[in-house]
């Protein structure tokens, strides 16, 4: 059982996604709301006990020619600060266009836009684990 957490670190929600157990396939979970270092830790560490978590996936920012900016620094001072609480190294993956790609594909539902900035942070999340997975995926 390979499940992982996918993440993606925003200053005011941290959107969320869980692999199935056969780390597969990656589904969005709700957000959290970015209150407290405190809170983000307690509720992150209770989710990768709850669904028995062995790694996290964090979408690292980047620009569009590859430099890393100061949302980049953010994120890595969020992986700082939650690190002590997992045993497994926390794992970076580029996060380029996955936020512009889920408001495209959410779009098209029709929601408004509070709903679409309510669902947007976990779906990028779920982009950022579901490219995870596959890049990770055992050939058949």
């Amino acid at each position: 059982m390979n499940r992982f957490l996918g993440i993606d670190y925003g200053t005011v929600r941290i959107g969320l996604a869980l692999s199935d157990p056969s780390g597969i396939l990656a589904s969005p979970l709700p957000f959290l709301e970015n209150k407290s270092p405190q809170q983000i830790s307690c509720a992150l560490t209770q989710l990768a006990q709850t669904h028995q978590v062995e790694q996290l996936i964090v979408g690292l920012p980047r620009n569009m020619d590859g430099s890393y900016g100061p949302s980049a620094q953010k994120v890595r001072d969020f992986i700082t600060l939650i690190q002590p609480l997992f045993a497994a190294p926390i794992q970076t993956i580029d996060e380029r266009l996955t936020t512009a790609q889920a408001t495209k594909e959410l779009s098209g539902f029709g929601l408004s836009h509070k709903e679409l900035r309510k669902k947007v942070d976990s779906s990028s999340a779920c982009l950022i684990l579901q490219q995870f997975l596959d890049r990770h995926q055992p050939l058949l």
